[in-house]
């Protein structure tokens, strides 16, 4: 389900007219001195991005630590509203560890990359000269403090006390990904007046039985606006109807629209991804209607099959033979691409025949019309959350509640995606642990097994929830056993008939088969010829 466009009709992106400068790793939010080297960067996104646009930094350039300044954005905006009106300013992402301020006053802190935030603001907004001001700190310098020590190491991480701090691996891992340190807006500012029509805490759940579908509908609107409030699905301009009952006193309306004989989401190497559209309609106090579009929904069942050490999953309950790759973001260093970008990238996908897509802990949550060009293609996603590798403090309050928070967020946006085949809690965390030697009860803890599943299971019912991307048998990374990562042929060179002999059951990534860069491409790179390459 993709509706961000459509259902807020009165959201503006503030995609203009900003600066960004850098100051020295500071505990405190300080504003810099007005000379302190402002520069134009037109839209709000990551260092790195920002200063490649601006011609004063590239990949193919010694890596830059931006983890170890300060950076600043500054916005400035006219906003001429009417006096008491309800207007949200919203934040879809800041890396990392994030200062707010409005007009000179603070707006909010966040310490989490992955999570959003939606301030009101409709009391502190000028008619004109508003400034909008956001202090990213220094990584380097929060990584500073003493905290308790991890019981294994994970090499692929120069500093192990990052596993306290939420965000992406991605340019923080030498050798493995591009050196850009992911620091800034990595996702959309908005501004938007919110008026009755404005929805929240929508939540659709499609399901399937005996050729039934199914899908329930609540909605949170203010009270007393609508008076009526009706699902529909349209397919093919086949329309269902159901209108929606609401709660007295609550503004909260919801209802169950049953379709005897649906058509079914299929991956596409098993049939055909059939959609329906979404809408809901209103119908305002004073008689006038509202149509609101809440994007695709599909209809499937995804069973996940563990007996006797296997791993195998079913949807609408035929086996399928799951096959692709792991997505990584089109641009490591914006974290962005356009919608056209991402959906020819996935047609590309499909046809080299795959047909499933992990988006790995190691990432970041791609954004919105990647799932929708996925649930269109016909391509299964295995989602991770974003672990990766490390021994995480899920027994520390704090780190716990971010956490949770991160997750419901992420559940609330996924959880009618059809695409949806597996919500998976980490990457490799328990072949870190093992292979590093620490005793077996580490391997695992309450964090992926109990808090992560049990949001699993109440956001997202209908799909599998699995601890770690290699999980099962005596070792996580048995192949026999459970799931993998399988590196025997194409990493570790051995023939394509240890593939067959090693008993694989289900490799979460595998071969690493790459195209090796001459010795010309490989001066360019960050390390040049010492660069680790077979």
């Amino acid at each position: 389900m993709d509706a961000q466009i459509a259902r807020y009709p009165r959201r503006g992106k503030l995609a203009a007219n900003w600066w960004m400068c850098a100051a020295p790793a500071s505990r405190a939010a300080v504003r810099p001195d007005p000379d302190a080297g402002w520069v134009a960067i037109g839209s709000p996104q990551p260092v790195a991005a920002a200063l490649r646009d601006l011609g004063h930094w590239s990949l193919d350039e010694a890596p830059r630590a931006f983890d170890g300044q300060d950076w600043w954005y500054r916005l400035r905006f006219d906003h001429p509203g009417a006096p008491g009106e309800s207007v949200v300013l919203g934040f879809d992402g800041l890396a990392t560890l994030a200062q707010v301020q409005l007009n000179g006053k603070p707006l909010l802190d966040s310490d989490n990359m992955f999570i959003a935030h939606e301030c009101e603001v409709g009391d502190a907004l000028l008619a004109t000269g508003n400034e909008l001001l956001i202090r990213c700190g220094s990584l380097d310098a929060a990584l500073v403090q003493r905290r308790a020590r991890p019981r294994w190491r994970a090499p692929m991480v120069d500093h192990q006390q990052l596993r306290w701090l939420r965000t992406t691996l991605l340019g923080r891992t030498p050798g493995w990904s591009p050196p850009a340190a992911v620091v800034g807006p990595w996702r959309d500012i908005w501004l938007e007046r919110r008026d009755g029509s404005h929805l929240r805490n929508l939540r659709m759940q499609a399901t399937v039985s005996d050729g039934t579908g199914v899908v329930r509908c609540s909605v949170e609107l203010p009270i007393g606006s609508p008076t009526g409030v009706t699902l529909e699905l349209d397919r093919g301009g086949e329309v269902h109807s159901q209108p929606l009952e609401g709660r007295y006193g609550s503004g909260e309306f919801a209802g169950e629209m049953q379709l005897p004989d649906v058509q079914l989401w299929w991956p596409h190497t098993h049939g055909e991804p059939r959609l329906y559209r979404a809408t809901l309609c209103l119908r305002q106090a004073d008689g006038t209607p509202a149509r609101i579009a809440l994007g695709n929904v599909g209809f499937r069942t995804i069973e996940l099959d563990t007996a006797n050490g296997d791993f195998r999953l079913k949807v609408n309950g035929v086996p399928v033979f799951c096959r692709g790759a792991v997505w990584t973001p089109l641009d490591p260093v914006s974290l962005r691409a356009s919608r056209a970008q991402c959906r020819d990238a996935l047609i590309q996908a499909r046809s080299a025949g795959m047909n499933m897509l992990r988006v790995a802990g190691t990432m970041v949550y791609e954004e919105d019309h990647f799932y929708e060009a996925c649930d269109e293609q016909g391509v299964l996603v295995w989602q991770d959350f974003m672990f990766a590798n490390m021994d995480y403090p899920g027994e520390d309050p704090a780190f716990l509640a971010s956490v949770q928070c991160e997750v419901r967020q992420q559940l609330e946006r996924l959880h009618a995606r059809p695409c949806l085949a597996v919500l998976c809690g980490n990457s490799e965390v328990e072949q870190q642990a093992a292979m590093w030697g620490a005793p077996r009860e580490q391997w695992t803890g309450a964090l992926f097994e109990r808090t992560l599943a049990g949001l699993c299971a109440a956001h997202c019912p209908g799909t599998p929830c699995w601890p770690s991307s290699a999980h099962g048998g005596s070792f996580p990374h048995q192949a026999d056993r459970g799931t993998t990562s399988y590196y025997g042929v194409g990493a570790y060179l051995r023939g394509l008939d240890d593939a067959r002999r090693a008993n694989l059951k289900f490799a979460t990534e595998c071969l690493a088969f790459a195209n090796i860069p001459g010795a010309a491409a490989l001066e360019r790179m960050p390390g040049g010829l010492t660069t680790r390459v077979h």
